[in-house]
Protein backbone atom coordinates (compact mmCIF):
# COMPACT_ATOMS: atom_id res chain seq x y z
CA UNK A 1 0.00 0.00 0.00
CA UNK A 2 1.22 3.67 -0.84
CA UNK A 3 2.31 5.75 2.11
CA UNK A 4 1.18 9.19 1.86
CA UNK A 5 3.96 10.72 2.56
CA UNK A 6 5.33 9.22 -0.49
CA UNK A 7 3.97 11.53 -3.58
CA UNK A 8 4.67 11.56 -7.24
CA UNK A 9 3.59 14.01 -9.62
CA UNK A 10 3.99 13.84 -12.97
CA UNK A 11 4.23 16.87 -15.84
CA UNK A 12 4.29 17.40 -19.38
CA UNK A 13 5.99 20.00 -21.41
CA UNK A 14 4.30 20.96 -24.13
CA UNK A 15 7.28 22.72 -25.96
CA UNK A 16 6.31 22.58 -30.12
CA UNK A 17 8.73 21.00 -32.24
CA UNK A 18 10.26 24.57 -33.18
CA UNK A 19 11.74 24.47 -29.67
CA UNK A 20 13.48 21.46 -30.51
CA UNK A 21 15.15 23.25 -33.76
CA UNK A 22 15.70 26.42 -31.82
CA UNK A 23 18.03 24.13 -29.15
CA UNK A 24 19.27 22.49 -32.12
CA UNK A 25 20.20 25.25 -33.88
CA UNK A 26 18.72 23.94 -37.10
CA UNK A 27 16.40 27.45 -37.83
CA UNK A 28 13.11 27.80 -38.44
CA UNK A 29 10.65 24.53 -37.62
CA UNK A 30 8.64 23.52 -41.01
CA UNK A 31 4.92 25.00 -40.67
CA UNK A 32 3.43 21.97 -40.80
CA UNK A 33 4.84 20.68 -37.52
CA UNK A 34 3.57 23.23 -35.53
CA UNK A 35 0.66 21.63 -33.99
CA UNK A 36 2.44 17.84 -33.69
CA UNK A 37 2.69 18.15 -30.22
CA UNK A 38 -0.51 18.86 -29.48
CA UNK A 39 -3.02 17.52 -32.17
CA UNK A 40 -0.53 13.89 -32.18
CA UNK A 41 1.22 13.88 -28.76
CA UNK A 42 -0.61 15.19 -26.18
CA UNK A 43 -3.84 12.45 -27.40
CA UNK A 44 -0.94 9.71 -26.85
CA UNK A 45 -0.05 10.90 -23.64
CA UNK A 46 -3.23 11.83 -22.66
CA UNK A 47 -4.55 7.75 -23.08
CA UNK A 48 -1.58 6.45 -21.43
CA UNK A 49 -2.64 8.42 -17.81
CA UNK A 50 -6.70 8.37 -18.20
CA UNK A 51 -6.10 4.15 -18.57
CA UNK A 52 -4.18 4.41 -15.11
CA UNK A 53 -6.12 6.82 -13.73
CA UNK A 54 -3.63 9.13 -13.12
CA UNK A 55 -4.22 12.81 -13.35
CA UNK A 56 -1.50 15.06 -14.56
CA UNK A 57 -0.32 18.71 -14.80
CA UNK A 58 0.13 19.93 -18.53
CA UNK A 59 2.70 22.99 -18.95
CA UNK A 60 1.11 24.88 -22.13
CA UNK A 61 2.54 27.31 -24.16
CA UNK A 62 -0.04 30.21 -24.29
CA UNK A 63 0.19 31.12 -28.02
CA UNK A 64 -0.25 27.04 -28.78
CA UNK A 65 -3.82 27.68 -27.63
CA UNK A 66 -4.57 31.21 -28.34
CA UNK A 67 -7.76 31.07 -29.97
CA UNK A 68 -7.47 34.69 -31.06
CA UNK A 69 -4.30 33.21 -33.28
CA UNK A 70 -6.07 30.79 -35.49
CA UNK A 71 -8.79 27.85 -35.64
CA UNK A 72 -5.81 25.21 -35.24
CA UNK A 73 -4.70 27.48 -31.69
CA UNK A 74 -8.49 27.35 -30.70
CA UNK A 75 -8.74 23.50 -31.51
CA UNK A 76 -5.42 23.24 -29.22
CA UNK A 77 -7.56 24.88 -26.49
CA UNK A 78 -10.34 22.58 -26.97
CA UNK A 79 -8.39 19.79 -26.15
CA UNK A 80 -6.67 21.17 -23.25
CA UNK A 81 -9.67 21.76 -21.80
CA UNK A 82 -10.52 18.30 -22.32
CA UNK A 83 -7.99 17.77 -19.84
CA UNK A 84 -9.07 20.23 -17.16
CA UNK A 85 -12.38 18.44 -17.52
CA UNK A 86 -11.00 15.71 -16.47
CA UNK A 87 -9.25 16.41 -13.77
CA UNK A 88 -6.20 17.30 -14.94
CA UNK A 89 -4.17 20.81 -13.90
CA UNK A 90 -2.78 22.96 -17.00
CA UNK A 91 0.36 25.36 -16.24
CA UNK A 92 1.38 27.57 -17.32
CA UNK A 93 4.75 27.68 -19.31
CA UNK A 94 4.95 31.42 -20.64
CA UNK A 95 3.25 32.46 -23.85
CA UNK A 96 5.98 32.19 -26.60
CA UNK A 97 8.75 30.08 -24.93
CA UNK A 98 11.07 32.62 -24.88
CA UNK A 99 14.53 30.53 -23.69
CA UNK A 100 16.11 34.13 -22.52
CA UNK A 101 12.95 34.91 -20.41
CA UNK A 102 14.72 35.14 -17.20
CA UNK A 103 17.31 37.69 -18.59
CA UNK A 104 14.52 39.74 -19.84
CA UNK A 105 12.89 43.20 -18.63
CA UNK A 106 10.09 43.56 -16.07
CA UNK A 107 7.66 44.04 -18.49
CA UNK A 108 8.42 41.45 -20.83
CA UNK A 109 8.16 39.02 -18.51
CA UNK A 110 5.01 39.59 -17.05
CA UNK A 111 3.36 40.01 -20.82
CA UNK A 112 4.94 36.50 -21.47
CA UNK A 113 3.40 35.56 -17.56
CA UNK A 114 -0.04 37.34 -18.23
CA UNK A 115 -0.54 36.62 -21.41
CA UNK A 116 -0.22 32.75 -20.66
CA UNK A 117 -2.57 33.25 -17.96
CA UNK A 118 -5.07 34.82 -19.58
CA UNK A 119 -4.82 31.98 -22.31
CA UNK A 120 -5.28 29.25 -19.81
CA UNK A 121 -8.19 31.25 -17.66
CA UNK A 122 -10.32 31.12 -20.77
CA UNK A 123 -9.60 27.79 -20.75
CA UNK A 124 -10.50 26.63 -17.92
CA UNK A 125 -12.18 29.19 -16.17
CA UNK A 126 -10.58 28.95 -13.04
CA UNK A 127 -7.04 30.63 -11.45
CA UNK A 128 -4.20 29.10 -12.84
CA UNK A 129 -1.99 28.04 -10.02
CA UNK A 130 1.73 27.03 -11.13
CA UNK A 131 4.40 27.78 -13.66
CA UNK A 132 7.58 26.35 -15.23
CA UNK A 133 9.61 28.88 -17.03
CA UNK A 134 11.40 27.93 -20.63
CA UNK A 135 15.00 26.83 -20.23
CA UNK A 136 14.75 26.01 -16.36
CA UNK A 137 15.75 29.26 -15.77
CA UNK A 138 14.25 31.32 -12.94
CA UNK A 139 14.86 35.37 -11.36
CA UNK A 140 13.78 37.43 -8.63
CA UNK A 141 11.56 39.46 -11.19
CA UNK A 142 9.60 36.12 -12.90
CA UNK A 143 9.04 35.12 -8.77
CA UNK A 144 7.35 39.02 -8.34
CA UNK A 145 5.14 38.44 -11.36
CA UNK A 146 4.19 35.25 -9.99
CA UNK A 147 3.62 36.39 -6.59
CA UNK A 148 1.42 39.70 -7.77
CA UNK A 149 -0.60 37.08 -9.47
CA UNK A 150 -0.74 34.53 -6.79
CA UNK A 151 0.51 31.80 -8.34
CA UNK A 152 0.99 28.71 -5.61
CA UNK A 153 4.18 27.46 -6.64
CA UNK A 154 6.97 27.76 -9.10
CA UNK A 155 8.80 24.05 -10.94
CA UNK A 156 11.71 25.56 -12.49
CA UNK A 157 14.69 24.95 -9.96
CA UNK A 158 16.92 21.46 -11.86
CA UNK A 159 19.82 21.39 -9.72
CA UNK A 160 21.40 18.38 -12.01
CA UNK A 161 24.90 19.46 -12.46
CA UNK A 162 25.94 16.62 -15.01
CA UNK A 163 22.38 18.07 -17.30
CA UNK A 164 24.14 21.61 -16.86
CA UNK A 165 27.69 19.96 -17.93
CA UNK A 166 26.35 18.02 -21.00
CA UNK A 167 24.36 21.13 -22.06
CA UNK A 168 27.15 23.56 -22.21
CA UNK A 169 29.11 21.16 -23.40
CA UNK A 170 26.97 20.77 -26.99
CA UNK A 171 26.40 24.67 -27.17
CA UNK A 172 29.68 24.84 -27.14
CA UNK A 173 30.50 22.44 -29.92
CA UNK A 174 27.55 24.53 -31.73
CA UNK A 175 28.68 27.49 -31.35
CA UNK A 176 31.94 26.25 -33.02
CA UNK A 177 30.71 24.96 -35.82
CA UNK A 178 28.47 28.52 -35.92
CA UNK A 179 25.18 27.52 -35.91
CA UNK A 180 24.39 28.50 -31.93
CA UNK A 181 21.41 27.11 -30.24
CA UNK A 182 18.74 29.11 -29.24
CA UNK A 183 18.67 27.81 -25.18
CA UNK A 184 20.47 29.34 -22.67
CA UNK A 185 22.17 28.21 -19.37
CA UNK A 186 20.23 28.47 -16.33
CA UNK A 187 22.04 30.75 -13.59
CA UNK A 188 24.40 28.33 -12.28
CA UNK A 189 23.53 28.47 -8.37
CA UNK A 190 20.38 26.94 -9.07
CA UNK A 191 22.50 23.82 -9.25
CA UNK A 192 22.93 23.91 -5.04
CA UNK A 193 19.56 24.63 -4.68
CA UNK A 194 17.57 22.62 -2.72
CA UNK A 195 16.44 19.24 -4.52
CA UNK A 196 13.42 18.96 -2.53
CA UNK A 197 10.40 21.15 -2.24
CA UNK A 198 10.80 24.35 -0.26
CA UNK A 199 9.79 28.01 -0.28
CA UNK A 200 12.58 29.84 -2.20
CA UNK A 201 13.91 33.47 -1.27
CA UNK A 202 11.71 36.27 -3.54
CA UNK A 203 15.24 37.64 -4.75
CA UNK A 204 17.14 34.14 -4.51
CA UNK A 205 15.49 31.65 -5.64
CA UNK A 206 17.21 29.19 -5.40
CA UNK A 207 18.06 28.93 -1.51
CA UNK A 208 15.62 29.06 0.74
CA UNK A 209 13.56 31.86 1.90
CA UNK A 210 10.15 33.02 2.47
CA UNK A 211 8.22 34.05 -0.41
CA UNK A 212 4.08 33.74 -0.94
CA UNK A 213 5.21 30.65 -3.56
CA UNK A 214 6.98 26.94 -3.29
CA UNK A 215 8.95 25.96 -5.53
CA UNK A 216 9.19 22.63 -6.78
CA UNK A 217 12.30 21.21 -8.14
CA UNK A 218 12.22 18.91 -10.84
CA UNK A 219 13.48 15.51 -9.99
CA UNK A 220 17.82 14.52 -9.60
CA UNK A 221 18.86 11.96 -7.07
CA UNK A 222 19.78 12.57 -3.69
CA UNK A 223 23.41 12.91 -3.39
CA UNK A 224 24.38 12.28 -7.24
CA UNK A 225 21.89 14.59 -8.26
CA UNK A 226 21.16 12.23 -11.62
CA UNK A 227 18.36 13.46 -14.07
CA UNK A 228 15.39 11.83 -12.95
CA UNK A 229 12.99 12.93 -15.88
CA UNK A 230 11.17 10.98 -18.78
CA UNK A 231 13.21 11.71 -21.36
CA UNK A 232 16.67 10.58 -19.77
CA UNK A 233 14.94 7.63 -18.16
CA UNK A 234 13.62 6.48 -21.75
CA UNK A 235 16.28 6.62 -23.27
CA UNK A 236 18.68 4.93 -20.51
CA UNK A 237 19.45 0.94 -20.86
CA UNK A 238 17.39 -0.89 -18.47
CA UNK A 239 19.82 -1.14 -15.70
CA UNK A 240 20.16 2.35 -15.94
CA UNK A 241 16.80 3.20 -15.44
CA UNK A 242 16.81 0.43 -12.73
CA UNK A 243 19.07 2.49 -10.39
CA UNK A 244 17.70 5.84 -10.74
CA UNK A 245 14.38 5.08 -9.80
CA UNK A 246 16.06 3.27 -7.06
CA UNK A 247 17.56 6.47 -5.85
CA UNK A 248 14.37 8.26 -5.84
CA UNK A 249 13.09 5.42 -3.58
CA UNK A 250 14.21 7.75 -0.30
CA UNK A 251 12.40 11.32 -1.91
CA UNK A 252 9.37 12.00 -0.47
CA UNK A 253 8.18 14.25 -3.72
CA UNK A 254 9.22 12.51 -7.32
CA UNK A 255 8.92 15.25 -9.72
CA UNK A 256 8.59 13.44 -12.77
CA UNK A 257 9.16 15.79 -15.76
CA UNK A 258 8.16 14.67 -19.15
CA UNK A 259 7.85 16.18 -22.55
CA UNK A 260 5.34 16.55 -25.32
CA UNK A 261 8.15 15.31 -27.65
CA UNK A 262 8.63 11.87 -25.48
CA UNK A 263 5.54 10.89 -26.72
CA UNK A 264 6.28 11.44 -30.81
CA UNK A 265 7.60 8.84 -33.12
CA UNK A 266 9.59 10.00 -36.25
CA UNK A 267 8.22 7.94 -38.74
CA UNK A 268 4.24 8.31 -37.76
CA UNK A 269 4.68 12.26 -37.50
CA UNK A 270 6.60 12.93 -40.28
CA UNK A 271 9.88 14.47 -38.16
CA UNK A 272 12.74 15.48 -40.82
CA UNK A 273 15.98 13.21 -40.20
CA UNK A 274 17.85 16.81 -39.35
CA UNK A 275 15.99 16.82 -36.17
CA UNK A 276 16.13 12.80 -35.72
CA UNK A 277 19.70 12.74 -35.85
CA UNK A 278 20.27 15.12 -33.20
CA UNK A 279 17.65 14.51 -30.97
CA UNK A 280 17.96 10.60 -29.14
CA UNK A 281 14.78 10.11 -28.08
CA UNK A 282 13.32 10.09 -31.73
CA UNK A 283 15.09 7.06 -32.48
CA UNK A 284 12.88 5.13 -30.33
CA UNK A 285 9.23 4.10 -32.15
CA UNK A 286 6.26 5.33 -29.99
CA UNK A 287 5.34 2.57 -28.87
CA UNK A 288 8.76 0.83 -27.31
CA UNK A 289 8.54 4.80 -25.66
CA UNK A 290 4.95 3.88 -24.34
CA UNK A 291 6.25 0.83 -23.02
CA UNK A 292 9.18 1.90 -20.88
CA UNK A 293 6.76 4.83 -19.67
CA UNK A 294 4.69 2.15 -18.68
CA UNK A 295 6.68 0.05 -16.62
CA UNK A 296 8.10 3.33 -15.14
CA UNK A 297 4.60 4.33 -13.66
CA UNK A 298 3.76 0.96 -12.82
CA UNK A 299 6.77 0.78 -10.49
CA UNK A 300 6.05 4.40 -9.01
CA UNK A 301 2.43 3.20 -8.61
CA UNK A 302 3.73 0.35 -6.24
CA UNK A 303 5.02 2.91 -3.90
CA UNK A 304 3.76 6.04 -4.28
CA UNK A 305 0.30 8.47 -4.66
CA UNK A 306 0.01 10.53 -7.81
CA UNK A 307 -0.86 13.73 -7.38
CA UNK A 308 -0.81 16.70 -9.59
CA UNK A 309 1.80 19.76 -8.73
CA UNK A 310 -1.21 22.12 -7.55
CA UNK A 311 -1.53 19.58 -5.11
CA UNK A 312 1.95 18.96 -4.56
CA UNK A 313 2.25 22.73 -4.16
CA UNK A 314 -0.51 22.62 -1.19
CA UNK A 315 0.76 19.84 0.70
CA UNK A 316 4.07 21.50 0.64
CA UNK A 317 1.86 24.51 1.96
CA UNK A 318 0.51 22.92 4.68
CA UNK A 319 3.70 21.35 5.78
CA UNK A 320 5.56 24.53 6.36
Amino acid sequence: MSHPARRVAVSIDLDSIGCYYKIHGLGVAPRELDHVILERALPRAAQLFATRGIHVTWFVVGRDADAEVGSAHAANGVRLGERARAGDELGNHSYSHPYELARLGAKVIDDEIGRCDHVLRTITGTPTRGFRAPGYDVSATMFDALARRGYHYDSSIFPAPGYYAAKAAVMAVLALVRRPSGAVLANPRQLIAPSQPYRPAMTAPWRKGQAPLVELPIAVTPWTRIPAIGTSLIVAPDVIRTRVLAAMASSPLFNFELHGIDFVDADKDGIPGELVARQPDLRIPVTEKLARLTSILDDLARTRVFVTLADAAADVQREQ
